[in-house]
């Protein structure tokens, strides 16, 4: 499953994604002379000949494929409920934020299943290139809505396509954090998803996930191990320790989406004022954390909601 990413913006032109670790992910994409080089889309109009891949590496084939295996997963293993689906944007460009958990995040799959399911749109994840440059996976990644993290790829999707694009702000440090910390929000970069919307002219829509803490909980760490397999980081998991070694526990999922938040500021701008970005990046960090303690009070059971 994918990993989606941190926007950060940057106070100079042109402003810098963070992939999945908030100061050091950008230095995992490609790069010439030092510089990072954009992941263009592959050239030439979709769905050429017999190929339903569009510009982004996206196939709906694919897609289909993966809502068909996942949908018994998503309706009877983690039967997620929804509440305030209706405030996602039927048409037109929408960053959808969410926080983040789980050694290999759940929340991801689930919500673009969900929305694609529900509402027939497709999700694209702004995610690590690291994901990209693992052989067979970067390829089924790609397939199933994987997009390089680049400031130019999250504004072709965003303003000149009108897609909802995924990010999660927390970065490598959301499911990366260990089961005692669950569900306490770490920051949110330096606000870049903020940036991000405020050029492309779009809104955000915050979304706070409860379940995906409790389906592959973090026991541990292992500094030593991910240096040595190079991954941001590598975990021993509660599930490691049963017979679903790496299959999810069946934690119940709930979603809610929070009211859209828009910025009344024009589009395409140079820069932004900083101190603005950072205040509405914290606002909303503030609102998905009440958001989670809220349906944490009302919760019964982890495995029953």
């Amino acid at each position: 499953m994918q990993d989606t990413v941190e926007l950060v913006a940057a106070d100079r032109d042109p402003p810098t994604i963070d992939l999945t670790a908030e100061e050091t992910a950008v230095a995992s994409g490609p790069r010439r002379g030092g510089e990072l080089v954009l992941v263009e889309p592959p050239a030439g109009p979709a769905g050429v000949g017999t190929s339903d891949v569009d510009a982004w590496g996206r196939s709906e084939r694919m897609r289909g494929l993966a809502r068909a295996l996942f949908d018994p997963m998503y309706r009877h293993w983690f039967r997620a409920e929804w509440e305030g689906l209706e405030r996602i944007p039927r048409q037109g460009g929408a960053l959808l934020v969410a926080n983040h958990a789980g050694a290999i995040p759940s929340d991801a799959p689930v919500i673009m299943h969900g929305i694609e399911s529900e509402l027939g749109r497709p999700v694209y994840g702004l995610a690590d290139y690291f994901f990209r440059a693992v052989p067979v996976v970067g390829t089924l990644w790609s397939r199933a809505g994987g997009v390089a993290a680049h400031p130019d790829n999250a504004q072709r999707l965003l303003r000149d396509e009108g897609q909802l694009v995924l990010v999660f702000p927390e970065g490598v440090k959301g499911p990366s954090k260990l089961y005692r910390d669950r569900y306490r929000l770490k920051r949110f970069g330096r606000g870049g998803f903020v940036e991000t919307a405020m050029r492309a002219g779009v809104p955000i829509v915050p979304v706070a996930v409860v379940g995906a803490e409790e389906s592959m909980p973090i026991l541990a760490r292992s500094n030593t191990l991910a240096k040595l397999t190079g991954l941001p980081y590598a975990p021993l998991t509660a599930n490691m320790l049963t017979p679903l070694g790496l299959l999810w526990f069946p934690a119940k999922f709930r979603l809610r989406v929070l009211p859209p938040v828009s910025f009344d500021v024009p589009p395409n701008l140079e820069r932004y004022s900083r101190s603005r970005v950072m205040e509405e990046a914290e606002t909303i960090r503030n609102t998905i954390q009440d958001a989670l303690y809220d349906m944490l009070s009302r919760r019964r059971s982890v495995w029953f909601g």
